[in-house]
């Protein structure tokens, strides 16, 4: 019977003594897709909501057609911060030179210009306390927060202070964001919103 149990658990069920590393996530069998490194645990990823889903194909076809030629815009891909955290923002904008190769993994933090989280109901202290603190830390210098408020998107803005190596707030933006770094972005935000509910408008 424990012979039994022993061999149907997957070998990610038990973490090492100190926790996992970022190079474990290449190679931990059967992950679940989107699995994150965080403080040394696995954090895995909640179904996605049709806002979520939305809001992550928004900005990245959005950058990508206002993005410098030098940058590159990447969706869900993991970020290396240090040996026990590589987490997986939803939408990251990065120095061109360090997309290489077809084949890698992970980023290293110090190439994120703009990193971009959009809420879940399970990943809302994450997105709002554990990641800022963890990409401020690793100089990335401009953070966004999307978060959906009564079906209608609103982004969160900071930017990282030199000073104090933490972000500050620069603004928050309902229907339309416009703001002048990491590039000028001037984006219609009413375009998240699913197309029948844009149609109806509020109640």
């Amino acid at each position: 019977m424990s012979i039994e149990s022993e061999a149907s658990e997957p070998r990610w069920a038990v973490p090492p003594e100190g926790g996992w590393t970022a190079d474990d996530l290449d190679t931990l069998p059967n992950l679940p897709p989107h699995t994150e490194l965080i403080d040394g645990s696995l954090v895995f990823v909640s179904p996605q909501t049709l806002f979520h889903s939305r809001a992550v194909s928004f900005f990245e076809w959005q950058l990508q057609s206002l993005v410098p030629p030098e940058l590159e815009v990447v969706r869900e891909f993991t970020i290396d911060i240090d040996r026990y955290n590589r987490p997986e923002p939803d939408v990251i904008v990065i120095d061109g030179d360090v997309v290489d190769d077809p084949n890698q993994t992970r980023f290293p933090a110090e190439a994120v210009r703009l990193a971009i989280e959009v809420v879940s109901p399970e990943s809302r202290s994450r997105d709002r306390e554990t990641k800022p603190v963890k990409y401020a830390r690793a100089t990335i210098p401009h953070y966004w927060r999307v978060e959906n408020h009564d079906g209608r998107a609103v982004v969160y803005v900071f930017e990282r202070e030199p000073a104090s190596g933490a972000y500050t707030s620069t603004g928050i933006f309902h229907d339309r964001m416009k703001v002048s770094v990491p590039f000028t972005v001037d984006l219609d935000l009413t375009a998240i919103t699913a197309r029948r509910s844009r149609a109806a408008g509020p109640e």
